[in-house]
């Protein structure tokens, strides 16, 4: 009991100079408060979290296999994250999640370029396109 006062009150005293502060900073300003984005989840965000997932395991084999390293899968998942989800941090945790889902899938089992992780590239890059395809196919504009 003694030790969970201790903690509390040590806790109240590093708090306690930035709520002073704060409390400073506003007495004299009015501010807004900012209206919450209000986060909708699209009909294809399974579908996309599939698609950030193979980018990510794309990005790591093709680095894995290539003679010189390349950025292209990341930045076009960046670029999905982006679009997608740029005012709804949420949705942009979800793809950036599935994204580095994809990419420690292949490192936690793949250290070298083998026939294995050539023909695993090659099934997911088509996976990807048919996604990609499916996606804009049935949703996009």
């Amino acid at each position: 009991m003694k030790a969970i006062r201790l903690a509390v009150a040590l806790g109240l005293l590093l708090v306690a100079p930035a709520l002073a502060q704060q409390a400073k900073e506003s007495a004299g300003k009015e501010v807004p408060a900012a209206a919450p984005v209000e986060e909708k989840p699209a009909p294809y965000d399974e579908r996309l979290e599939r698609l950030s997932e193979i980018l990510g395991a794309m990005h790591y084999l093709r680095n894995l296999c290539a003679e010189k390293a390349e950025d292209n899968w990341r930045a076009s998942a960046q670029r999905i994250i982006d679009l997608e989800a740029g005012a709804e941090p949420r949705r942009k945790e979800k793809l950036t999640a599935a994204f580095n889902r994809g990419y420690r899938s292949f490192a936690a089992i793949y250290t070298a370029c083998t026939d294995s992780a050539v023909v695993a590239e090659e099934r997911y890059r088509n996976e990807g396109a048919t996604l990609a395809t499916e996606i804009t196919a049935r949703f996009g504009n």
